[in-house]
């Protein structure tokens, strides 16, 4: 897809002009902000104010290159918790399709598209956005600066605004490596309600020094968005029954989690301490892109993938530390007792022959499909760059070591997550109310070498790895109440995560007979979305919606 500019247009004041007035001035809450003394979810202060908002106008190229000016109605910063720790991050975002290339339209049983912009597991805010499409990390006040360096990618501007352009395979990640906004554009021109919450994240910090946004708060926000969305069915537009959420890198493992977890009692703890409301918070479908998830075991996974090969500077990570890691993650994948997806002609899934099951499920497929949409000139041009190829004029194959040569350096070094040194953004995401990081891994707390005297994981670790781990619902405690359509997406090229991590994903969810669509494309980065247009069409056709209906 190229990229298209996605301009904005005049903005003007719709009903409740007073009330989306106050609210875009600041974060001043919007319709359904917390009071001091909200003590319920039942409180009257998470009822959806409909008539608050400002009307807005814009125009949406679509992935055909045609234009399309939609009107639509934006809710601004409403607070979804009645106790908020940080109502600059526990907030959401709706915008509502009325008017699409001049036609009035009724969107209020259109799919609701759930969209995060939580990269590397930092806060998100929706404080600062003017419109659809403008949540962001950080913003607007409220905690201390985060601490710790995010582990995605941060090749594009942090900002994602409805002035940006439609971003193609390596411009769709914002700085900490969450989604821009092309999937909510084409939502709202499609006539879906975008609903886009905030979520408290790692590093933040309060006045007293205590750390607020660690695991699981992320998790446990997006829970309380859904409660509130689900819990104002008949005021809020849309049909609360099918939301389908979408996130990438650590959004898509939140998004993937948010659909493993529905309902799940784990967390009622948790909401119960921020005042979510009294709804369920099971959603319909999920969209994940480059989801970084299964952080237990997503050492040995990464090294299992990248192990022999080299960083960018040439050299090789410490081959003893990787292979120990190979080792555990051979004993976790025969645990899982995973089957290859249907028509894949694999069984059980191991790390003795899940290299030949991604090349033949996913990276020659993938290969194929690219190299059969080049010209013929350009297909001879890239074959002659790329002899690791066999291409017999329909299809492509290759092997492992070619595959694994051909995609280069990796991106992180040995452990990946659970860093010895304590360096990695995962290691703050487990940090405490008053440890910044911590090891979550028994291998990691082992080897720590940042002098810490007790050489193991501290006693609530692992409660907060099943917290924010979708695998544990999909496998140790299967949820009856999860999603059950699963659109996944990674780029062949992605070093910032394994290609099992989300392979394993798509299997145990096909497993459990939900409906899967999981493909990789060829030759992208982290954080690549090439296919937006066909993620939209899915959605309609999961959701059985046929149109947004004409007034």
């Amino acid at each position: 897809m190229k990229h298209r500019a996605i301009k904005r247009r005049n903005v003007v004041i719709g009903i409740g002009a007073t009330a989306g007035v106050a609210a875009v001035g600041g974060i001043a809450l919007n319709a359904g902000a917390a009071t001091a003394n909200a003590s319920g979810s039942g409180d009257s202060s998470l009822v959806f104010d409909p008539d608050a908002y400002t009307e807005l106008t814009t125009t949406v190229t679509d992935t055909e290159g045609t234009e399309h000016a939609v009107t639509y109605h934006f809710w601004k910063a409403i607070t979804y918790v009645s106790k908020p720790v940080d109502a600059t991050y526990q907030s959401l975002n709706v915008s509502v399709p009325v008017e699409i290339d001049g036609t009035a339209v009724d969107a209020s049983n259109a799919p609701i598209l759930l969209a995060n912009s939580v990269g590397g597991y930092m806060p998100s805010s929706v404080a600062d956005a003017t419109g659809v499409g403008g949540a962001s990390m950080g913003g607007g006040g409220g905690g201390g600066a985060p601490s710790g360096a995010p582990t995605a990618s941060t090749s594009a501007s942090p900002t994602a605004s409805a002035s940006a352009s439609a971003p193609g395979a390596n411009g769709n990640t914002n700085a900490t490596g969450g989604a821009m906004n092309t999937n909510q554009l084409l939502a709202l021109a499609a006539g879906y309600v975008v609903v886009e919450p905030g979520a408290r994240g790692r590093g933040l910090k309060n006045s007293a020094g205590e750390y607020y946004g660690s695991a699981p708060a992320v998790i446990v926000d997006l829970k309380a968005a859904v409660r509130y969305v689900r819990s104002n069915k008949g005021r809020i537009p849309g049909n609360v029954d099918r939301i389908v959420s979408a996130g990438t890198s650590a959004g898509g493992a939140v998004s993937t989690l948010l659909g493993a977890s529905g309902d799940s009692p784990i967390y009622d703890r948790h909401l119960k301490e921020i005042g979510a409301a009294d709804a369920s918070d099971a959603i319909f479908a999920v969209g994940a892109w480059c989801p970084i998830t299964d952080l237990e075991h997503a050492d040995g996974a990464y090294e299992w993938n990248w192990g022999t090969n080299a960083l960018s500077t040439g050299k090789q990570v410490d081959q003893t530390v990787s292979k120990d890691l190979r080792s555990q993650f051979a004993e976790y994948q025969a645990k899982l007792r995973l089957r290859g997806l249907k028509g894949s002609g694999f069984g059980t899934l191991t790390a003795r022959n899940y290299d030949e099951y991604l090349l033949k499920q996913y990276m020659e497929p993938s290969a194929t499909t690219y190299l059969a949409a080049l010209s013929d000139s350009d297909r001879e041009t890239y074959l002659a760059k790329n002899t690791f190829i066999t291409w017999d004029g329909e299809k492509a194959t290759f092997t492992w070591a070619g595959f694994l040569t051909h995609v280069g350096a990796r991106k992180k070094t040995v452990p990946a997550f659970d860093a010895f040194d304590l360096s990695a953004g995962e290691n703050n995401e487990f940090g405490s109310a008053t440890t910044a990081n911590r090891h979550f891994t028994a291998y990691g707390a082992k080897n720590d070498t940042t002098g810490l005297a007790g050489k193991r994981v501290e006693s609530d670790i692992p409660e907060l790895l099943n917290l924010m781990n979708p695998m544990y619902h999909l496998v140790e405690k299967v949820n009856g109440k999860r999603s059950r359509h699963w659109w996944i997406r990674l780029g062949t090229n992605d070093t910032d995560t394994s290609h099992v991590i989300s392979a394993n994903l798509a299997a145990r969810a096909e497993n459990l007979g939900d409906e899967v669509d999981h493909l990789y494309y060829w030759d992208q980065g982290h954080g690549a979305n090439t296919d937006p247009g066909d993620f939209i069409t899915w959605i309609a056709e999961v959701t059985g919606y046929k149109k947004a209906k004409k007034k």
